[in-house]
């Protein structure tokens, strides 16, 4: 989800605010960019405008909603002709020239959006072949085309060519894959950070651990991508070293790191430089999403509970994309994201831009999830008002809404 919160990535690419921690700007628009009809948030779009929707359709779509057909449009405009998409573009009317900045996490994290959404094929093929054109030689990919391959982007490509029903090990450039990439930036158990992945190597070569990163690859290297569920337990709690570690011993020596790093507190604290002493909940967010996917429930459970406890404010700070994630770290833990502290995720989530729609098939589960009803409750209201004035149905109203 998201998502690619290291130093040196932010650094790299601006900012992408959806995934900062705490100290993330407040929600008050900038005047550098207004918020157009049919986005998510009240913030300045224009380093994350593509990353916020995307996951916001993401998580919407995984509680059986249909987002607004305002919303996917304003997602499909920001598509480029040759099938990218940069952060954010205040003027899709104008096409997209050498000046325009595409990056890879935009289009994969449309990608996942798009292909959830469906109906969009073209646009999905297109943005696919796209990331396929920039693939490095390594296998992996950098946020902007041309640039060094780091395992956040990489991590974000291999969630769209896996949920589009790809095989990222087919997927190569001189022979090498995307898995191929994320094992040579995964540390040796014997090292320090030894199970944790480098964001990508420093100037010297060295692999140094990062927990954003760490999270990404795990998922990655499962074959996962924003959405994921509670999945096998692994063989071993602890680092078990490999010369060619497998993408399977990439993901559980990636996951005994992560479990370790949030053993005593249950959350990550914050690594962005100058940044106070601080949880950081945007990372802890998609480490319970990397732990339940890599079937270490109670590690990813212990996390999931700490955002329940205090991630709260941080969310409503932060935006949308704050919302999905831990809608998305609730569904991978089985959580139900309608009671997250005594507040409702995805009403909080919905009241942030255009209300979805509620697809019937879904709708029973959906209402569970969202928190604004519950089956004994519905059950119960449904019987009087048949008994009383012949009426089937009460469906409620929501009120639904980073950087």
């Amino acid at each position: 989800m998201n998502v690619r919160r290291n130093a040196a990535a932010l650094a790299a690419i601006g900012v992408l605010a959806a995934a900062a921690p705490a100290v993330a700007a407040g929600p008050s628009p900038s005047p550098k960019a207004s918020v157009p009809a049919g986005l998510y948030g009240k913030s300045d779009p224009t380093y994350d405008g593509v990353w916020r929707q995307s996951l916001t359709l993401v998580a919407q779509r995984t509680l059986g909603y249909r987002p607004a057909t305002a919303a996917v449009g304003w997602l499909i405009g920001q598509q480029c002709a040759n099938g990218s998409f940069a952060a954010f573009r205040a003027a899709p009317a104008n096409a997209c020239d050498a000046k325009t900045v595409v990056d890879t996490n935009s289009t994969a994290a449309a990608v996942q959006a798009l292909h959830a959404t469906g109906g969009h094929d073209a646009a999905v093929t297109k943005a696919v072949d796209w990331l396929k054109s920039v693939q490095n030689k390594d296998g992996g990919w950098g946020y902007n085309p041309g640039s060094p391959s780091d395992t956040n982007s990489t991590s974000v490509v291999v969630g769209a060519l896996a949920a589009t029903g790809a095989d990222p090990a087919s997927v190569r450039k001189d022979g090498k894959s995307p898995y191929d990439a994320l094992a040579t930036w995964s540390i040796p158990c014997a090292h320090d950070g030894g199970g944790a992945l480098a964001y990508q190597p420093d100037k010297k070569g060295k692999l140094v651990a990062n927990a954003d990163a760490t999270a990404a690859g795990v998922t990655a290297a499962l074959g996962k991508g924003f959405v994921a569920k509670t999945g096998k337990a692994p063989a071993a709690d602890a680092c078990a070293e490999a010369a060619h570690p497998t993408p399977a011993q990439v993901a559980d020596n990636g996951g005994a790191y992560l479990a370790a790093a949030i053993a005593r507190t249950g959350h990550l604290m914050s690594a962005m430089p100058g940044a106070t002493d601080q949880p950081d909940y945007g990372n802890t967010a998609d480490t319970v999403v990397a732990l339940a996917a890599d079937g270490r429930t109670a590690a990813a459970k212990k996390a999931y509970a700490f955002l329940e406890k205090s991630a709260g404010p941080w969310a409503a700070q932060t935006g949308p994309a704050a919302y999905a994630q831990l809608i998305l770290a609730a569904h991978a833990v089985g959580a139900q994201p309608g009671d997250f502290g005594g507040t409702s995720l995805v009403t909080s989530l919905d009241a942030l831009g255009p209300e979805p729609r509620m697809q019937a098939a879904a709708e029973k589960q959906a209402k569970a999830s969202d928190g604004t009803s519950h089956a004994g409750v519905w059950w119960s209201v449904g019987i009087c008002l048949v008994a009383g004035i012949g009426i089937g149905f009460l469906l409620s109203t929501r009120k639904k809404r980073q950087p």
